[in-house]
């Protein structure tokens, strides 16, 4: 079984932790912005110096997207395929009879590399991993040509097309 919930999260220079036990909340501010998590009433959380001693993926999560924040990096494949971005608006013309749009928000937010590649940045990781898998959803990799919206370095399982007629 794994330690590493067991290891003391350390708290980097600039990052306030708040622990409330009465409320079974904590939070934790940096220079990318606030989150704030409830947490099991039977789990103890205690911060000593600069240290968080507790079940710690969670709010490592937090402590790291506080200072560094979380990155999900998606490309486009196919012919006639692209991305564009006006203001806080990201447009996805992707063989659709409409072109796709997604709209920056306050906590997360599209840069567009070139017409292919684009990265989905904020400070939650889970907030990050759900807005990116709603952008690959709406045109996921097929199988056969791997055409449509894939995570960098994703490998898609590609499957033959028909073989033609029998004997």
């Amino acid at each position: 079984m794994s330690r590493i919930g067991r290891k003391p999260i350390v708290i980097p220079a600039g990052v306030e932790v708040k622990v409330d036990a009465a409320e079974h909340a904590i939070t934790v501010k940096g220079p990318k912005g606030t989150l704030h998590s409830k947490f099991h009433p039977l789990m103890t959380v205690a911060v000593e110096g600069n240290e968080i001693l507790v079940t710690r993926t969670l709010i490592h999560n937090m402590v790291v997207g506080v200072t560094e924040g979380f990155r999900k990096d998606l490309e486009i494949q196919g012919v006639g395929y692209r991305a564009a971005k006006q203001g806080s608006k990201l447009t996805l013309t992707l063989g659709f009879s409409h072109p796709v749009e997604f709209e920056d928000t306050d906590t997360i937010k599209i840069e567009l590399k070139d017409a292919l590649h684009f990265s989905i940045t904020g400070i939650d990781k889970q907030e990050v991993g759900q807005f990116a898998a709603e952008v690959r959803g709406v045109r996921p990799p097929e199988p056969y040509k791997g055409k449509g919206i894939r995570y960098v370095g994703e490998y898609v399982i590609r499957k033959e097309g028909k073989a033609g007629k029998g004997k």
